[in-house]
């Protein structure tokens, strides 16, 4: 069959690209006055520890372990690592008065003098929340669709694990496929940081529409199609994730290198030696070794007769051998060219009761549905969203935000 390639066009503008800077941290390094005391501010370089920092700006040393030991018990900081930003304030004898240093996207940790020494705590960023409207139409890939960028890698891998019961990202899209996200929007100053959530999402695969509400029941958040059915099934779509195949490429260009083919009883995946391979669903190992053609070969045995096949592997998983329990998206072996094969490639295919079908044909039962009791309220935020998509148009590429 030939090669799928899947990219698409999307909608978001430049400035949702990456994260700015917060006021407090500024990209360029500088020296400044900050009232009666000195500031230090920049990120962190490839190779640059802490220790590097206080030598280069002439701190005193016995105040960095002080400090260390004051965030101990919040975060260790005998790691920094690059592109990650940090703010010294220091008094006119020279002395640290306060350190802050930015975790993660979500977190920040601060270092105060007292008069009973270092103080640390790690305080919570606290980001405006927008809702974001989002809409595209497949043209070559869905990493180029949503854009260059960490966040928009991110934001896509989302909509790949929201979907991949239903739809397999790596050879199932088609150019002309459609988009539409409604997705958290998290900003600070007035600036965009990151994607938070998706709301809501739909997905026009080759002329099928999905849809998918996120919604939160009994503690535990699930993603739901328009009956209100989780579409968690027992069997994934495909056994190479999207998630996984994508995240060995650069994140600034994706190159669709998997090829399909329907020979015999299964299906060929022409991909990478290397590339991770997980269990479709949960089951058992029922056999891990060499057999002929198959070359190394993973069979699990599933619920209700069914039985999935995983050829030409270069590997298997850690710990994966006959008997072994496995749940549904582990990675159980690795791409290879062992056996019978002209290149690397997976064959795979499945088994019912004995029987080879062909993997695309494949149904497995929707998941549990919510709660009658709550259904109206499931019913009152599809009927917002649906609303929400009503006003989103693909073709017109246009980033709408409430």
């Amino acid at each position: 069959m030939k090669r799928i390639l899947i990219t698409a066009v999307f909608l978001i503008t430049a400035f949702l690209m990456m994260r700015g800077d917060f006021d407090i941290f500024n990209k360029q390094e500088n020296a400044g006055k900050y009232g009666k005391y000195r500031e230090i501010s920049g990120t962190v370089k490839k190779g640059e520890t802490l220790f590097n920092i206080f030598k280069k700006y002439n701190l005193n040393i016995t105040e960095l372990f002080k400090i260390k030991e004051a965030s101990a018990n919040i975060h260790r900081l005998r790691e920094v690592y690059p592109g990650q930003p940090y703010k010294i304030i220091i008094d006119d004898n020279n002395r640290i008065n306060s350190f802050i240093y930015w975790i993660d996207d979500d977190s920040v940790l601060n270092i105060g003098r007292t008069e009973y020494g270092f103080c640390a705590e790690k305080k919570a960023v606290e980001y405006e929340k927008r809702t974001l409207h989002l809409g595209g139409v497949i043209k070559d890939n869905l990493m180029s669709s949503i854009g260059s960028g960490i966040e928009n890698m991110t934001l896509a891998l989302q909509l790949s694990d929201i979907f991949a019961w239903d739809i397999d990202f790596a050879t199932d899209l088609r150019n002309g496929d459609t988009f539409k996200i409604l997705v958290e929007g998290m900003y600070l100053n007035g600036e965009f940081k990151k994607f938070g959530n998706i709301f809501s999402a739909e997905f026009v695969n080759n002329g099928e529409a999905y849809r998918a509400y996120r919604f939160e029941h009994d503690g535990k958040v699930d993603y739901y199609d328009n009956e209100g059915k989780s579409l968690r099934r027992a069997f994934l779509k495909a056994p190479l994730s999207f998630r996984r195949v994508s995240s060995g490429f650069s994140i600034n260009r994706f190159h669709p290198v998997l090829k399909i083919y329907r020979p015999h009883h299964g299906l060929d995946y022409a991909a990478p030696v290397g590339t991770p391979v997980s269990a479709i669903g949960d089951g058992k190992v029922f056999f891990a070794g060499y057999k002929g053609g198959y070359g190394k070969l993973i069979i699990i045995k599933h619920p209700n007769g069914y039985k999935t096949y995983y050829g030409h592997l270069s590997r298997f998983g850690r710990d994966i051998k006959s008997g072994t329990r496995v749940k549904q998206g582990q990675v159980i072996g690795y791409v290879g060219s062992t056996g019978l094969a002209t290149g690397p490639h997976l064959h795979y295919e499945v088994r019912v009761n004995n029987r080879p079908v062909n993997p695309t044909t494949v149904k497995s039962l929707k998941g549990n549905s919510i709660p009658k009791k709550l259904m109206a309220e499931f019913r009152g935020f599809k009927n917002q969203m649906d609303e929400r998509f009503a006003s989103i148009i693909p073709a017109a590429m246009v980033i709408a935000k409430k």
